[in-house]
């Protein structure tokens, strides 16, 4: 199956040299591209692309709005956050608005077409690790345990196994190591995770670290 990809950048020669290794491809197609976020949103909304490639510093609406809208309002379509930096400051809010892990500009064509692949499959391709990270850079940003007080158990849908699962997830393990960790086949631990991202309607792993530290859940 040819996986469509939206490119939107304000950088005419950035936008060119993607194209031209995606296009490079047999299964990923550059089927639009934009100069700016309203026009991305635009754009994506008219075409539907599987993946959209978004710069996050641009004229007019940034990237992040436009991935925020783009999640709110194109569903199929996974956003694939581009930064300058590794952790840029603005890759914690593009993760919150929804999209589906960040890259690097100067990653290297291997690595952008194995992420494509894999935000298009639903996976996502920003290590949990550096999603800790991130996420420890703004703790002051998220809720203290006095403020959720009162609120009911969010992961109170999930079973005992799933909920073990998930702290794992949220402690950047891989399913390989989860499995080992818990003495579980590495498929089981599989279908958890996808049962858990269904259960707290998740679009990926990204997302499961995210509601962890959302909702102030132990870490190890």
């Amino acid at each position: 199956m040819t996986t469509n990809v939206v490119i939107v950048d304000d950088q005419p020669l950035v936008r060119l040299g993607f194209r031209m290794v995606l296009n490079a491809t047999d299964d990923i197609r550059v089927v639009g591209e934009a100069g700016d976020g309203a026009t991305g949103v635009r754009v994506t909304q008219q075409l539907t692309p599987d993946v959209v490639l978004m710069d996050i510093r641009m004229p007019g609406l940034n990237g992040v709005d436009a991935t925020r809208t783009i999640c709110a309002t194109a569903a199929t379509s996974r956003v694939l956050v581009l930064t300058t930096f590794d952790l840029d400051e603005y890759a914690f809010a593009s993760l919150k608005a929804g999209a589906s892990g960040f890259l690097l500009k100067d990653v290297r064509p291997d690595e952008l077409l194995g992420a494509i692949r894999a935000v298009a499959a639903g996976d996502a391709v920003v290590s949990p690790r550096i999603t800790r990270e991130l996420l420890n850079r703004h703790a002051a940003s998220l809720r203290t345990a006095e403020e959720r007080a009162d609120e009911p158990d969010p992961t109170a849908a999930l079973t005992p196994r799933e909920r073990e699962v998930l702290l794992e997830v949220a402690a950047g393990l891989t399913n390989a190591e989860i499995a080992q960790r818990l003495v579980l086949a590495e498929a089981t631990v599989k279908t958890h995770v996808t049962r858990i991202l269904s259960k707290l309607d998740l679009r990926d792993r990204v997302q499961a670290v995210i509601f962890t530290y959302k909702h102030g859940l132990p870490r190890r």
